[in-house]
């Protein structure tokens, strides 16, 4: 077996993944702290073609040299806005008929393995602080918790690898 070099593996010029057909699936980043976690978030978006990030609270924004070195220039491909309040967002999101979905342990959560997509609606899902989480007002104001389960000593995962896991399983869901 030989590695693939980058020439080889007929990745997407911008403007060409402008035009892709993306994902029901738009991902919302509340109060996200880690400049590298913001990056990454964008950098997976892009792999697996969602729609639009949006930056709430205190999540950073683009252009910024610590995002761009882990989004290795998916702020540019990835289309994204910010909006300052999470909670005003979710709100209008439920309002043009968007399904939101936090991302947190909660009451009566449905792990992630069992939660049914259709392709026939939108989905936006909601990863919170890195300490806190997603913001309590926001849970509740979701149509939906999801919560990936975990089986070791630990009761959190990176916020940068919760959104790869949750875009491949929706991906997965929607698309293959």
């Amino acid at each position: 077996m030989r590695k693939l070099k980058n020439s080889e593996l007929q990745r997407l010029e911008v403007a060409e993944f402008k035009e892709t057909p993306k994902i029901p699936l738009t991902v919302v980043l509340d109060n996200i702290r880690s400049l590298n976690n913001i990056g990454s978030v964008f950098r997976t978006s892009d792999a697996f073609v969602v729609e639009k990030i949006y930056l709430c609270g205190i999540t950073a924004t683009p252009p910024n040299k610590d995002i761009h070195k882990t989004a290795l220039g998916a702020t540019a491909s990835v289309e994204w806005a910010y909006e300052e309040s999470t909670l005003s967002l979710v709100e209008r999101l439920k309002n043009e008929g968007v399904t939101v979905v936090s991302i947190e342990q909660a009451e009566n959560a449905t792990p992630l393995q069992d939660f049914e997509v259709s392709s026939q609606k939108r989905y936006a899902i909601v990863l919170g602080n890195e300490v806190k989480g997603v913001q309590q007002a926001v849970v509740s104001a979701s149509d939906h918790c999801i919560e990936i389960p975990q089986f070791g000593t630990k009761h959190s995962l990176n916020i940068s690898v919760t959104a790869g896991v949750v875009l491949w399983s929706f991906l997965e869901k929607l698309k293959l």
